[in-house]
């Protein structure tokens, strides 16, 4: 748990916490709706802080801070309930993740500068071709359809997965977004506000030397991917549980129309200590896959367990909240119908709940993989 912070982690918390409160609350206000300019006033103070770079390798002049302190970060600033938190820290190497050479040269190095965007193309339409990938001299051709690819209309490269049309495995591949055959549909918004975009492939080549690994193995280099984001995910989500608890409590003891605050209800307290009980359970289960992954251990499991149990807890705690708050709560504007719309998405991003639950059952039955 939090508690148990060494006292490098506890002074980066409070370094987290005197960032939310000197920069982030501030910018926020300032800037308000206008998104690039808050992105890049928080991006300049938050590398001036010395967060800016804590998801960066040292190779590349960043902090290269462990899984244990980017939770605690993660954590403080979902806590603030800032739409601004998502710029704090640098992006990470994502797909890129161990590129070489030229891949490092032309899209890693940038991306981690902030200069260049990349979106993950992972999942194939339902109404189009399947992705799929050809051999040809030097390189490769990539012809199918990919659906709901996040942040694809800024992004300047994607990493694509292609099957392999000799039907042995699959690549991976950073593809430009103005590849030649490449077109990107216009941008489509979800629920939660979030833009994404489809993508049709007509024999888009792509060379030997941007290739992600080796032809074959390129689905299980890009679930390496996306489960190195599923903690982070479960770190915001325990942050917001905590924003969520927070706004829920000072409702409660406010002052009601019946004379006296909520929370002198035994029904509504019942309630309320159901949320707490279920956060707290959460935030163990976050801090000690975050441990765990620090030992070097292989948390594929536990980080699916992590990031199923907080997403719906989080979602049932929204629900709640809302419940005991009453139809303001759902009025457009208040701080719990944004995050309704927001939590909701977190239940299909990176992995829909159901599909992580039969991956956790194939980790152990096929796999002997996983721990309780």
């Amino acid at each position: 748990m939090p508690e148990q912070l060494e006292a490098r982690q506890q002074d980066l918390l409070q370094r987290t916490r005197g960032f939310i409160e000197d920069h982030l609350e501030p910018l926020a206000q300032r800037y308000g709706a206008d998104a690039k300019a808050l992105r890049k006033a928080v991006i300049a103070a938050s590398r001036d802080a010395g967060l800016y770079t804590l998801t960066q390798s040292a190779r590349f002049g960043g902090a290269e801070a462990g899984t244990l302190d980017l939770t605690v970060v993660r954590e403080c600033l979902a806590g603030s309930g800032l739409d601004a938190r998502r710029y704090v820290l640098g992006p990470q190497p994502g797909f890129l993740a161990g590129a070489e050479g030229k891949l490092a040269e032309r899209y890693l190095e940038p991306l981690l500068r902030g200069e260049l965007r990349s979106a993950f193309a992972f999942t194939d339409s339902r109404d189009g071709a399947p992705t799929r990938a050809e051999k040809v001299p030097s390189g490769w051709t990539i012809s199918g359809t990919k659906a709901y690819v996040t942040a694809g209309a800024d992004a300047d490269c994607f990493g694509v997965v292609a099957r392999l049309s000799s039907g042995e495995g699959s690549l991976f591949a950073v593809v430009d977004a103005s590849a030649p055959g490449l077109t990107i549909s216009a941008p489509f918004r979800s629920l939660d506000g979030s833009h994404h975009v489809a993508l049709t492939f007509v024999e888009v080549f792509v060379p030997d030397d941007q290739l992600l690994g080796l032809p074959g193995e390129g689905l299980p280099r890009a679930m390496r991917q996306i489960g190195d984001t599923r903690l982070a995910m479960a770190a915001d989500g325990c942050g917001l549980m905590a924003y969520v608890l927070d706004h829920l409590e000072a409702h409660l003891r406010a002052p009601h129309r019946s004379g006296a605050p909520l929370s002198d209800r035994e029904g509504v307290r019942l309630r309320y200590a159901d949320l707490r009980i279920r956060a707290y359970a959460a935030r163990s289960m976050l801090y000690r896959t975050a441990r765990l992954a620090d030992a070097g251990e292989n948390v594929v499991n536990e980080g699916i367990a992590s990031k199923v149990f907080i997403t719906e807890t989080l979602g049932e705690l929204v629900d709640t909240a809302i419940q005991l708050e009453g139809g303001q709560a759902l009025v457009e504007g208040h701080p719990l119908e944004r995050l309704y719309r927001e939590v909701r998405v977190l239940r299909l991003a990176e992995g829909a709940s159901d599909l992580l639950r039969l991956n956790l059952a194939r980790g152990r039955f096929e796999l002997s993989k996983g721990r309780i």
